[in-house]
């Protein structure tokens, strides 16, 4: 034994074995093992899985001589099969409900057609045409359980169903799924059309007073014993499972209430007959013992039906809807007494009966009939809307948009309706804390929401209100209401007479200077400042440190002659800004919106320096929607206004630096190359260093590719980065005069430090981009390390130059973290890009970390061949490509996997793949990985290195794997190229697994 069988073994042994699960040729050989298989506890494979599998091995199509497909043959085997797969379903008493759960509709039409066969059904008469009271009785009761299916299926088909995705595993599937869904739809269709002929076949059924027999393992067994007589008037017929009557009649009108009520969507009338056929169901089920075989009614699913039909029908029951909720609510909308539907719905804040749908689902129904203009219900639907909303309240929910849209201009009676509701849905002898808490905090909302300040003070002197609310709280909510009852024009110029407004003596300035810190919303801000100057005069733009403002700007604002203005502009400024920094767009637009009508009426200076901010913060916002996945093109007017900034000529205007570097992103991201590269004033590209960096990025682009003499730009672009990353020499002298020291820094000639270089490239996303830029760095990442055979391969890495004047000037540790991450930002857009991918692979090869380099030499693989379902393009696993993954291989000491990888070469390399496999210490699997080798010289050796060594159990693998007819040297060499190709892919989707 060899020591990984020993090993499997030892571990095998050393936890419980799981019964193997039986297979279905076993129950052709041993007949009674089926019944004591399903008697069994927790019978593996179960019943229905083994009804399909006899199905499949009875339908499976045969090929004869000439290959061509022929249907199944109906011989003695097969016959068996479909025999067996009938005494499953009778092991389950016929049970549509079990069956039609585990089978799909192909299956179970497969069945129950097999059954009419055995239960000697007349061929090629409709089942409406036969009389069941003369047919023998399990004859009958075959075609009533077909009918009954068929009906079902039909509701079953009806509903909406979720649609499954293939997965990876799963694509090769697709076709038999396909052919599944059609035949479905076949089966489906004739049913559908012979629908009418099965209900009539159902309802002659409940005519029938005398019990029904059904098949059992016992008479299907008679079956087999003597088909011709089995089914006739002999013992056979009444040797099955007694079905009474009742039971039956039961079960029929169920699912012909099912049929009814689905018919009932395109013809209200029929749901009369749905409701008379539930009626019976459930007078019938009270008679029934709850252990009735086949008679297997959803009893919840039967009492939705039952209030289905009652109200759709509009039929009372006097001696049940009295009694309940549903009922009460149907007898008050159908004879339009609103009042004491509005009561029902309060009382029942206090029991919470009435699920909170239904309570929704009659205000949507009123509002329907109001809409339609029935303008009499205008005041019921608000009622029941405050009733629905305080519901929500208590039970913690969202309270509805329509509830929100009522407080907008809500009339006195309505509030003061509002506050009833909320007094008595407080029980008072079950006042619960949390029931209070909940009530306080929407009377709380309820303050907020309302404008008119009247309408606000009823409900703040309200007896609940005091009860429920803390002194604290009162007091806040007071002061909210008296400042949202003065409003103040946003674009009105400062006067002299807002200083005159007096300050309420119940709020100090530590309390408004709270609210200005937190406040959002620009005219609360300005109506704060207004209040805090008329308390105190003294620069409140610094209540808060963390407000700031960019240096550029502080001294423009600052110079502000009129303090209020000063100190609105700063700080609606900061707080934009820092919208901006959270993401929150929508009030940053807001903030910096109204600062813009503030300044237009008295600095033009500071009325473009908005602008620019503006423009920054669109800027943003569409780069951050096209980083979530939302790549539309930005609209032409924004495109406009980036471009008129980058053509702007205004003189002693302060700049960010910052505005410029977003706009150059924002042109190269979506390929404005030929604005960048024609139409920027050169005093904009000498003044500011991102917009000359994107000037020559995007020539560069613009030219590949192109003949090495249209390269200018991108030699100037490599000089610029080269400058970014060189570092100077700094002498220190010592005492005696001698030079003592030579310490490095960065260069200061760059246009950029290389900290902001990163910034900037780490914002752009254009593929081009980044590929071009990556190839720069690589090409200088090859010339600083000067390592020939281990070279980073990348795209377009021809254009750069290939050599350097000042090689020792430039930080090599610099290019090399750079150019890291750079690919790694790369990779974080777009994880396959196969280039990238191979880059980064190379990046991790010539760093020695080889087991990360093979991950991404396999992802690249993976990206561009569908999991290796295709070949992978030899301009992917190039022969370089694939010696480096040899060398990794080898280096981490899987020795088998590289004599597999030497294959993959143009022309193989047997003398690496000989010396590999000559190695003893191999930490890969070994001999389960020569069912990947084809070629046959290396398989030869194989077996003798085995032989040599005494390995008789590898030497039998590789003998076997040697032994296939498919790698026959006589075989075409199509055969053999497609024996290559298999070997290959699953030889590569071993590998995936190891590595990822």
């Amino acid at each position: 034994m060899s020591a990984e069988a020993a090993d499997r073994e030892a571990v095998s042994g050393s936890r419980p074995c799981t019964p193997p699960q039986t297979s279905w040729f076993e129950f052709l050989l041993d007949p009674s093992l089926l019944e004591q298989h399903l008697q069994g506890p927790g019978p593996d494979p179960s019943p229905v899985q083994l009804i399909i599998q006899f199905l499949e091995q009875a339908s499976k199509p045969s090929v004869n001589e000439q290959n061509q497909v022929q249907p199944p043959v109906d011989n003695r085997r097969n016959r068996t099969l479909k025999l067996m797969a009938l005494k499953v379903a009778a092991h389950l008493t016929w049970d549509l409900n079990v069956l039609e759960k585990g089978l799909t509709i192909p299956v179970l039409n497969m069945l129950l057609n097999e059954l009419l066969c055995v239960s000697r059904v007349p061929p090629g008469v409709k089942h409406v045409d036969l009389d069941l009271s003369t047919l023998p009785p399990t004859t009958a009761m075959a075609v009533l359980i077909y009918n009954r299916w068929a009906i079902r299926t039909i509701v079953l088909s009806s509903f909406p169903e979720k649609q499954t995705k293939p997965g990876p595993h799963q694509l090769n599937m697709m076709n038999l799924v396909q052919q599944e869904k059609e035949l479905t739809e076949n089966i489906l269709s004739v049913l559908r059309e012979q629908a009418t002929d099965s209900i009539m076949v159902l309802e002659g059924a409940l005519n029938i007073k005398k019990d029904f027999y059904i098949h059992t393992l016992r008479t299907l067994d008679l079956l087999a014993a003597d088909p011709s007589t089995a089914n006739g008037e002999t013992e056979c017929s009444t040797a099955g499972l007694r079905i009474s009557a009742d039971q039956l009649h039961c079960q029929v009108h169920y699912d012909l209430g099912g049929i009814y009520f689905q018919q009932g969507c395109s013809d209200p009338s029929v749901y009369e007959k749905a409701r008379e056929h539930f009626r019976m169901t459930r007078e019938l089920l009270m008679k029934l013992d709850s252990s009735a075989s086949l008679c297997c009614v959803d009893e919840k699913r039967l009492a939705g039906y039952w209030n289905a039909c009652k109200t759709l029908t509009g039929a009372s029951d006097p001696n049940e809807s009295q009694h309940t909720p549903y009922g009460q609510i149907s007898g008050f909308m159908r004879n339009h007494n609103y009042g004491a539907l509005i009561e029902a719905f309060i009382r029942d804040n206090v029991t919470l009966s009435l699920p909170n749908s239904f309570r929704h689902s009659i205000q949507l129904e009123l509002l329907h009939k109001l809409q339609q203009g029935d303008r009499a219900l205008e005041e019921v639907c608000h009622k029941l809307c405050v009733c629905n909303a305080v519901r929500d309240a208590l039970e913690g929910g969202v309270l509805s948009v329509s509830f929100h849209q009522l407080l907008l201009k809500p009339s006195k009676n309505i509030i003061s309706f509002l506050l009833e509701v909320c007094t008595r849905s407080l029980d008072n002898e079950h006042k619960s804390e949390t029931s209070k808490g909940k009530m306080a905090l929407f009377i709380k909302t309820v303050c907020n929401r309302l404008e008119d300040v009247s309408v606000a003070f009823m409900v703040s002197s309200h007896k609940l209100f005091m009860e429920l609310l803390q002194d604290k709280e009162k007091k806040i909510l007071m002061e909210q209401m008296r400042k949202s009852s003065a409003t103040v024009n946003l674009s009105a110029k400062p006067l002299p007479s807002f200083y005159d407004i007096p300050a309420s003596a119940s709020v100090n300035i530590s309390q408004l200077e709270q609210q200005l810190i937190l406040s959002l919303d620009p005219r609360n801000i300005r109506q704060i400042l207004i209040e805090l100057h008329g308390m105190a005069e003294r620069p409140f733009w610094r209540v808060n440190s963390k407000w700031e403002v960019p240096v550029d700007y502080v001294n423009v604002i600052l110079a502000i002659k009129d303090n209020l203005t000063r100190d609105l502009v700063y700080i609606l400024m900061a707080k934009g800004l820092h919208c901006i920094s959270i993401k929150d767009f929508v009030h940053a637009r807001q903030l910096f919106t109204a600062c813009l009508e503030l300044v237009t009426e008295f600095s033009p200076k500071l009325r473009q320096v908005m602008l620019n901010e503006l423009l920054l913060m669109e800027v943003r916002a569409h780069e951050a929607g096209a980083a979530e996945g939302n790549m539309e093109r930005p609209p032409t007017d924004l495109v406009s206004r980036v471009r008129g900034y980058l053509e702007m000529r205004i003189h002693d205007l302060p700049l960010r630096q910052i505005v410029g570097e977003e706009c150059v992103v924002f042109m190269l991201n979506w390929r404005e190359n030929e604005y960048l590269t024609l139409q920027v004033p050169q005093s904009l590209v000498n003044s500011n260093p991102y917009i000359k960096l994107g000037q020559l990025i995007a020539s560069t682009c613009k030219e590949l590719p192109g003949p090495k003499e249209s390269r200018r730009t991108a030699k100037e672009l490599w000089e610029v980065v080269v400058q970014i990353c060189s570092v100077s020499s700094q002498h220190k002298r010592s005492s005696d005069g001698r030079v003592s020291l030579l310490k490095q820094r960065e260069s200061s000639l760059g246009i950029l430090p290389r900290s902001k270089f990163m910034t900037f490239m780490k914002k752009l996303r254009e593929p081009l981009v980044l590929t071009t830029l990556i190839s720069l760095f690589v090409r200088l990442h090859n010339i600083v390390r000067d390592d020939i055979v281990n070279e980073v391969t990348a795209e377009h890495i021809s254009i750069w130059p290939s050599s350097l004047a000042n090689l020792q000037s430039v930080d090599v540790e610099a290019v090399v973290v750079t150019l890291k991450e750079l690919v790694n930002y790369a990779l974080s857009l777009n994880p396959n890009n196969q280039l990238w991918l191979c880059t980064q692979a190379d990046i991790y090869f010539v760093t020695n970390q080889y087991s990360a380099a093979m991950h991404y030499y396999l992802q690249a693989g993976t990206v561009c061949s569908d999991y290796f379902t295709k070949p992978v393009p030899p301009d992917v696993y190039t022969d370089q490509v694939l010696k480096r993954m040899i060398k990794c291989c080898s280096l981490l000491n899987c020795h088998t996997q590289v004599a597999v990888l030497c294959q993959f070469l143009r022309e193989v390399d047997y003398m690496t793949a000989f010396k590999a496999l000559q190695e003893q210490n191999s930490h890969d699997s070994m001999d389960s990985f020569y069912d990947y080798i084809w070629d046959v010289t290396i398989l030869e050796y194989l077996t003798y290195i085995h032989h040599k060594r005494g390995e008789s159990d590898k030497r039998q693998v590789a003998i076997k794997a040697i032994g296939q007819t498919e790698l026959n040297s006589s075989n075409p060499e199509e055969v053999l190229q497609l024996a290559a190709q298999k070997r290959k892919k699953k030889f590569l989707q071993a590998l995936v697994k190891l590595y990822f």
